[in-house]
Order: C-alpha cells, then sequence, then structure tokens
C-alpha cells in the first residue's frame, strides 16, 4: 500500500500542471498531474503536501484545502490511497522540478491534456463541490474499468 499525497495549485483560473516527462521507469511517464509523492516516515498529509509542494516547486504553502481521498487499485501496481488538495496561496519562486516540466495550465484546458481517465473525473469534482469527496478508481492497465463517488 502507497500513501501519497497531490496538489493542484490555483492561480485564478489556471493550475500548475506536472508534465512528467523526465523520470526514467515512470508510471505517469508523458503525463499531466498536479505535484506530490510519497509520505515519508511519520508524516501526516498535511506534512507531507507542504514537503513535496516545496520540493518540486520552491513554493511554501500558505492557503490549502484538503479536496479528497482517491484510492488507486491497479492489476500492474500496489493500492495507492492519495490525499488530494488544492492550494490558492502560496509564497516562494517557482523552481525547475527534476520530475518534470511545471506549467500554468487554464482549467478549462485541462480534459485536453494526456492525464489519466480517473483524473478526469476528479477534475470535475474539484470543480462541482467545495464538499469533501472520496472517489475509487480500478485500472487495468491503463484502461479505467470502474469508479465510485462518494461526495460528504
Amino acid at each position: 500500500m502507497r500513501l501519497t499525497t497531490l496538489c493542484y495549485i490555483e492561480n485564478e483560473t489556471q493550475y500548475l500542471m506536472l508534465h512528467r516527462v523526465k523520470k526514467k521507469n515512470d508510471v505517469n511517464q508523458d503525463k499531466w498531474i498536479g505535484v506530490g509523492g510519497k509520505f515519508e516516515s511519520d508524516e501526516t498529509p498535511e506534512e507531507c503536501l507542504l514537503r513535496e509542494v516545496k520540493e518540486e516547486t520552491g513554493f511554501t504553502l500558505t492557503s490549502y484545502k484538503y479536496r479528497g481521498l482517491v484510492t488507486f487499485i491497479s492489476d500492474e501496481y500496489e493500492t495507492e490511497y492519495m490525499h488530494l488538495f488544492t492550494a490558492n496561496g502560496y509564497t516562494g519562486q517557482m523552481i525547475s522540478c527534476d520530475e518534470g516540466e511545471l506549467v500554468w495550465i487554464n482549467k478549462t484546458d485541462i480534459p485536453k491534456l494526456d492525464i489519466w481517465e480517473g483524473d478526469k473525473i476528479f477534475f470535475r469534482l474539484l470543480e462541482e463541490t467545495d464538499n469533501f469527496f472520496t472517489l475509487k478508481l480500478r485500472y487495468e492497465g491503463s484502461t479505467l474499468i470502474e469508479h465510485i463517488i462518494n461526495i460528504y
């Protein structure tokens, strides 16, 4: 089981997206995702979020919200529990990321990017509700075969 965070940093009508083009053997190779990563020992979701955002972007988050818990089930990878956040406040200067290219993308253009099918579902939820949600995504290979949404 993997515990991770993912954050979409907002700048008015845009999200900061990471185009994963730099890492070898990357499950997200060539995909566009948010920033985040794996928990270190004894970290809370918030501690992991703040550390990963700082490492990958150079930003220190000053305003963020825990939006959902996404469970990824796959026939190829171990189950992952991803803590999903959005952020609309930060300080600092953006740095170069060693995992890919950081780009501000208009929210309306995100569906045109090469993103996971399940990501399209949680992007829709981020836009449609301010409530906390859980989302279960089951993949066979790279094909989404099941999704279950609960909104609280």
